[in-house]
C-alpha cells in the first residue's frame, strides 16, 4: 500500500497542471508559441489566477510541456524493450517504434520537432535512453562507435528528418521509411547491411496493447 494517498485537492492540482500541459503541447504542435497565458489557460479551462499556482511564466509550462511529452515516448519506448538480451537490438527497436509513433501520436511528435535538435543533448525522455542503448551496444562489441555524442547528433537528425518527412508525406508508408532508416544507421554504428536488415525485419510489439502511453500527462 502507498504510504501517502493522494488527497482531493493534490488530485484536482495534479489534473489542473496536466490540463495546462496538454493544452501548452497543442498550441506548440500547431506553432503557436506566442499566444498569452489568457489564451493558454482558456484551452486548458482553468481560471487565470491558477495558472501561476503551478508556473511562474509561459516559458516555464512550454518547458514542462516538452519534458512531459520527451517523457511520455521515454517511458513508452523502456516499456516496449523491456526484456532484450541484444542491446543493438535494443537501439534498433526504439528507433523502429519511435518512427511509427510520429503517426500514430503527431501531436505529440510535434512538440518533438519543436524542440529541435536540443533532443540529442536532453537529460529527458529519448536522448539519455538512445544513448544508454549505443553506449551498452560499443560495449558488448555489437556497435563501431569512436565518439558517442557525435552519433547521437546522427541519430537526432534521423529522428528529426523521419518526422518532418512522415507529416508532410502522409502518403509514404512510415513502417518501412522508418526501418529502412533503421537499418542505415545500424551499419552507420558497426553492423552489417545483412544483419541490419535482419533485425529490422523481426517483429514489433504491439502498440495497442501497452499499458503506457503518449496520450497519458503527468
Amino acid at each position: 500500500m502507498p504510504e501517502h494517498a493522494p488527497s482531493r485537492v493534490e488530485q484536482r492540482k495534479a489534473r489542473t497542471r496536466a490540463a495546462l500541459i496538454r493544452a501548452a503541447q497543442a498550441f506548440i504542435a500547431e506553432g503557436k508559441t506566442a499566444v498569452p497565458i489568457l489564451e493558454i489557460t482558456q484551452a486548458a479551462d482553468v481560471g487565470m489566477g491558477t495558472f501561476y499556482n503551478h508556473f511562474e511564466t509561459k516559458e516555464q509550462l512550454y518547458q514542462a510541456a516538452v519534458e512531459n511529452a520527451l517523457d511520455t515516448f521515454g517511458a513508452l519506448l523502456d516499456e516496449l524493450t523491456t526484456g532484450l538480451d541484444d542491446p543493438a537490438q535494443v537501439f534498433a527497436q526504439g528507433f523502429r517504434l519511435t518512427g511509427r509513433l510520429h503517426r500514430r501520436h503527431p501531436e505529440l511528435s510535434k512538440v518533438l520537432l519543436h524542440f529541435g535538435l536540443e533532443l540529442a543533448t536532453s537529460e529527458n525522455g529519448l536522448a539519455p535512453r538512445a544513448r544508454r542503448d549505443i553506449e551498452a551496444a560499443v560495449r558488448a562489441g555489437r556497435f563501431t562507435v569512436g565518439d558517442t555524442e557525435l552519433a547521437m547528433v546522427t541519430v537526432a537528425g534521423a529522428v528529426l528528418g523521419l518526422a518532418q518527412l512522415l507529416h508532410h508525406q502522409p502518403e509514404r508508408d512510415d513502417a518501412a521509411a522508418t526501418d529502412r532508416v533503421t537499418e542505415d544507421l545500424l551499419h552507420m554504428l558497426g553492423l552489417t547491411a545483412a544483419e541490419a536488415h535482419e533485425i529490422c525485419s523481426r517483429p514489433l510489439p504491439d502498440l495497442d496493447t501497452t499499458a503506457t502511453g503518449p496520450d497519458s500527462v503527468a
